[in-house]
């Protein structure tokens, strides 16, 4: 049968207790461990732009910086993923490093971005709420 990994760096975005997407974290560095970047994805596109991605990366930065001792978490997409590049900037991140060029999709090639946090901004922000 099918087991669950019980994975810190792992989690299921529910909603009405059906598991819609998955947040998650990876070492950019492997085994230095000083580079976090984040993933999320909602399965269904019938779910976006309902808030559930905003609110499970809130959740998820707040729970990851809650885990390691690191003063940056970001996140990778491209430069098509205008919705990614939202939630990345709805949750107080900025764009941090773009190269241009190197991700190829429908014909035509789109820029590699990344956004991140430090934590000193992110608790700045949570006491602004």
């Amino acid at each position: 049968g099918f087991q669950w990994v019980a994975n810190p760096f792992v989690n299921g975005i529910w909603s009405n207790g059906v598991l819609i997407g998955l947040v998650s974290a990876h070492y950019e560095d492997g085994d230095l461990q000083r580079w976090l970047d984040l993933g999320i994805v909602i399965y269904d596109s019938a779910d976006w732009g309902k808030g559930y991605g905003q609110d499970a990366l809130d959740q998820w930065i707040d729970r990851i910086f809650g885990l390691v001792n690191l003063p940056h978490l970001g996140i990778t997409t491209w430069s098509g993923n205008d919705r990614m590049i939202g939630l990345a900037k709805a949750v107080g991140m900025q764009e941090e490093a773009r190269v241009r060029q190197v991700r190829y999709y429908q014909d035509r090639y789109w820029d590699s971005v990344k956004y991140g946090i430090l934590r000193e901004e992110w608790q700045a922000g949570r006491q602004q709420k």
